[in-house]
C-alpha cells in the first residue's frame, strides 16, 4: 500500500480511540505531543484516559446513536483493547478508517482464528486442537498429553479464562470451568524464558521494531520486563523478523505486541496483540520515540520513527498494593513513575508502572 500526502492527518485532527484504560490513557498523551487531539469511547464510568483526553464519550457498544456521533467527530479510529464487538465495528467502519484493520481484530479476537493463522504462515505455535465438547478435551489430550492449559477461545486475559489439566481425569472440571464457551487446549512446551517484540507498520508498508524484552510473569500477570532480552544476536533478528512477517500478511497498520517462547527448537509464537502492550511501556525511557507515539504516527500517516533504544530498561508493573511502595520508588535514582490514574487498588489491578534506566551496554 502507497501512502499518499492525503492520507496523513494533519495536527489538529482527532484520533478515536476504542477503550479509556491506562493504554488510551498513554496513547492520548503522546498523540498531544504531536499535536493531536484525542476521543475516548468508554462504556465505564471515569475512566483513566478521560483525564487527558480532548473528549470522552460514556456509552455501551450497543448504543448506536452514540458510536455514529463518535465517529462523526474524529478522523480516524483505533482501539486500547481487542474485544469491541463486532456489531460497533460495523457500524464505525462505515464512517471512518479502522487502524489497525479489522481482520487483524477478529484473528487476535479469537484463540483458534490467531493459531490458524500464525501456523498458516509457516510460524510454530505450542501443539493445541479446538475443544467443544468432553471428547473433543479426551481426544485433545490423549494427542497433546499433559500437563495442558484448556483456554476459552475468547476474552481471556491475564491468566482468566484458563485452567491447568495436570492428567485425564481434570478434563471434566476443567471443561466445566469454561461455563460452554469455545475452547482450544494447549500443551506445554519446554522454553527457557518468555520475550516480546513490540514492532509498528505504516501506511507505507514501513516497518520498525523496538529490541526483544524478556518477560517475567507472576500469577498470570506481567510482572517485569528486561531490556535486553537473553538472546543470541541471530535469535534476536529472528524475533523481529518474524514478527515482521505477522505485520505483513495482516496489512497492518499500528503498533504490534507478539509474545515468543524461546526453546531449543527456536522461538514459538504464544500470541499476538494488535495494540499498544503491557511489554513495551519500557520504550517511554529507553528510545527516542515510544510505542505509544509509534502507534499514533502510523495510524495518522506520518512516517516511523526510529525504535533503537539508547538505554537498557527494567519495567516493573505495579499491581494492587504495590502503590503503596511509590514513596520508596520515588526515591530511587533512574526510576522514572507512571501512574495510571485509578482511584482504588485492588488485588490484580494494574495501578501503574516504573522503569528503571541504566546505560546501555
Amino acid at each position: 500500500m502507497l501512502q499518499r500526502t492525503s492520507d496523513m492527518l494533519k495536527p489538529g485532527s482527532t484520533i478515536g480511540i476504542l477503550g479509556g484504560g491506562q493504554l488510551g490513557r498513554m496513547l492520548s498523551v503522546a498523540a498531544s505531543r504531536l499535536g493531536y487531539k484525542t476521543h475516548i469511547y468508554e462504556p465505564g464510568a471515569n475512566p483513566p484516559a478521560a483525564d487527558v483526553a480532548h473528549a470522552c464519550t460514556t456509552a455501551s457498544y450497543d448504543d448506536h446513536a452514540a458510536l455514529a456521533a463518535f465517529a462523526a467527530s474524529v478522523d480516524v479510529i483505533t482501539y486500547e483493547f481487542e474485544n469491541v464487538p463486532t456489531a460497533a465495528l460495523d457500524l464505525l467502519e462505515a464512517a471512518r478508517p479502522i487502524r489497525p484493520n479489522r481482520r487483524a481484530l477478529a484473528i487476535s479476537q479469537d484463540r483458534m482464528l490467531e493459531k490458524d493463522f500464525l501456523t498458516g504462515l509457516g510460524l510454530t505455535c505450542a501443539p493445541y486442537a479446538a475443544v467443544n465438547t468432553l471428547a473433543d478435551l479426551e481426544a485433545a489430550i490423549a494427542r497433546i498429553g499433559t500437563p495442558a492449559i484448556l483456554k476459552t477461545t475468547r476474552l481471556g486475559y491475564d491468566g482468566k479464562g484458563q485452567v491447568r489439566i495436570m492428567a485425564l481425569a481434570e478434563a471434566p472440571a476443567a471443561l466445566a470451568a469454561m461455563n460452554g464457551a469455545p475452547a482450544v487446549l494447549e500443551g506445554f512446551v519446554s522454553f527457557s524464558h518468555e520475550v516480546s517484540v513490540i514492532a509498528a507498520r505504516g501506511l507505507d508498508g514501513s516497518v520498525a521494531a523496538y529490541d526483544p524484552g524478556e518477560n517475567v510473569h507472576k500469577d498470570g500477570i506481567l510482572s517485569t520486563t528486561t531490556i535486553p532480552a537473553r538472546l543470541t544476536p541471530a535469535q534476536r533478528s529472528d524475533a523481529v523478523l518474524l514478527a515482521a512477517r505477522i505485520l505483513n500478511a495482516l496489512d497492518y497498520v499500528g503498533v504490534m505486541g507478539v509474545e515468543l517462547f524461546v526453546t531449543p527448537q527456536g522461538l514459538l509464537v504464544n500470541e499476538i496483540a494488535p495494540r499498544v502492550h503491557n511489554s513495551g511501556h519500557w520504550t517511554q525511557n529507553g528510545c527516542a520515540v515510544d510505542q505509544f507515539e509509534q502507534h499514533v504516527r502510523a495510524v495518522v500517516g506520518l512516517p516511523l520513527g526510529d525504535g533503537a533504544r539508547h538505554s537498557d530498561v527494567v519495567m516493573e508493573n505495579l499491581i494492587g498494593d504495590d502503590v503503596d511502595r511509590i514513596p520508596a520508588i520515588l526515591k530511587e535514582r533512574h526510576a522514572a513513575l507512571h501512574l495510571y490514574g485509578k482511584a482504588e487498588a485492588r488485588p490484580g489491578r494494574k495501578m501503574g508502572h516504573v522503569n528503571r534506566v541504566r546505560p546501555k551496554v
